[in-house]
């Protein structure tokens, strides 16, 4: 049974993943209890959670080792530029041509494109496959930084006014309030409390995962009590999760394509691939639920982001294993 356990956690299908279907079948059978009537002020737990998770992020991140790492600034560029522009301008395209400005699953699909990349399971994808690890763990600290100021601005681009109401200075200053300000603070802080960060972070990780899945109950009870997902099959989500895939896996292809142009050697790509192909649900759920106030149309706009978290996990982590073996076989 530990051998089942030990592969399914190495394709990415972890106590995590699991606890994240399990929520939305609790929210799917128990509306109720994620919605304003609920007697767990969950807006409130979840609002302090929020801030504490960008303090101890901001009291993880070495200020010193950040500005050592400014050196390979052409790697870096190609990364955030992967996360940050072409994501979301290969998203707009596809929406030109096949978008309906109705659908929450686009605006959904749109909105991940927009995120920032993940922190952890980039640096250790980038590890397994033989990568640059010093430039995957600046590209995903950054980019966590630097996607609190543009995903904003982009749904900003995006979001069609009638539909979802998002004001750009407001979000900018609840942002600020609730995921800059502790950031800084932590940041501040890092030489004082690292150590504690590091001793506790196995509990850390799972207050951070515990608040996601709250945030992720929540919007879709919400949604499940205003049947906003009535009339979907579960054919139409195996066709979305299909298009993610497909999705995730054109843009690995496209980054490839991107580094081999740029001549990068084979360590500086596997962390373009691995730091720029991913995106954030941590970040895609806080972000989210002071961007988007209605939690009933949260709900909807979480599904491609939770579906595309899923599969980077288990391709992307067979896809550095492989990587890894290649690497290997070659040194």
């Amino acid at each position: 049974m530990s051998k089942i356990f030990s592969t399914l956690k190495k394709v990415g299908l972890n106590t995590f993943f699991f606890l994240l279907i399990g929520v939305i079948f609790l929210a799917k059978a128990f509306p109720e209890w994620g919605t304003d009537a609920s007697p767990i002020p969950l807006d409130m737990i979840t609002g302090i959670g929020i801030t504490l998770i960008f303090f101890f992020y901001g009291v993880k991140l070495n200020p010193k080792k950040l500005i050592s790492d400014l050196s390979n600034w052409k790697l870096h560029l190609v990364v955030q530029s992967t996360t940050f522009l072409i994501f979301p301008l290969v998203i707009l395209i596809l929406y030109a041509i096949w978008g309906d400005e109705n659908s929450y699953l686009w605006l959904g699909t749109f909105y991940l494109a927009a995120l920032p990349s993940t922190v952890s399971s980039s640096v250790v994808m980038v590890s397994l496959a033989g990568g640059n690890l010093p430039a995957a763990i600046f590209n995903a600290s950054i980019s966590s930084i630097v996607g609190i100021f543009i995903t904003p601005v982009w749904m900003e681009v995006m979001l069609p006014e009638s539909a979802v109401d998002f004001e750009l200075l407001d979000t900018f200053i609840k942002l600020g309030v609730q995921v800059l300000v502790p950031l800084v603070i932590g940041l501040l802080l890092h030489k004082y409390l690292n150590v504690y960060v590091v001793k506790y972070s196995k509990a850390l990780k799972n207050f951070d995962q515990f608040i996601i899945l709250l945030i992720v109950f929540s919007a879709f009870a919400e949604s499940f009590e205003e049947r906003m997902f009535e009339g979907k099959t579960a054919s139409e989500l195996i066709y979305l999760g299909f298009l993610m895939l497909l999705f995730f896996l054109g843009m690995m292809l496209l980054m490839h394509l991107i580094s081999k142009l740029l001549k990068f050697s084979d360590a500086d790509r596997i962390t373009v691939l691995f730091c720029g192909s991913k995106k954030s649900l941590v970040q895609g759920a806080v972000m989210g639920r002071v961007m988007f106030p209605d939690p009933i149309i949260f709900g909807v706009i979480l599904l491609p982001l939770m579906i595309y978290h899923a599969l980077q996990l288990m391709v992307g982590s067979a896809i550095a294993q492989a990587i890894g073996e290649k690497m290997k076989k070659l040194a």
